[in-house]
């Protein structure tokens, strides 16, 4: 059974910056991808950023340019790099693993980010 433990967040000005950290354990085998999504209360969870097993990464519009996703396999971790966070990010960030047919969720680390 894979577990996803989060660490990083808390509380940041407009402009600075946080890392996410997200380290799996137990036997990881038929990986799809590793990604963060986040949510804030009344609306739904999404997707933010994620890595696929084969490098490539994809993002959500609006952390374009900002927000940087990355990989250690070795660790089996992915991280987060948010930058120019701004105080429309601030949500509680969940990591996750997708394995095609089910998800491993972490569970969620909250980033709020002051004017």
């Amino acid at each position: 059974q894979v577990q996803l433990v989060e660490s990083g967040g808390g509380l940041v000005q407009a402009g600075g910056s946080l890392r996410l950290s997200c380290a799996a354990s137990g036997t990881i085998f038929s990986l799809n991808f590793m990604g963060w999504y986040r949510q804030v209360p009344g609306k739904q969870r999404e997707l933010v950023a994620r890595i696929f097993s084969g490098g490539s990464t994809q993002y959500v519009d609006s952390v374009k340019g900002r927000f940087t996703i990355s990989r250690d396999n070795a660790k089996n971790t992915v991280s987060l790099e948010m930058n120019s966070l701004k105080p429309e990010d601030t949500a509680v960030y969940y990591c996750n693993a997708n394995f095609f047919s089910y998800d491993r969720w972490g569970q969620g680390t909250q980033v709020t980010v002051t004017v």
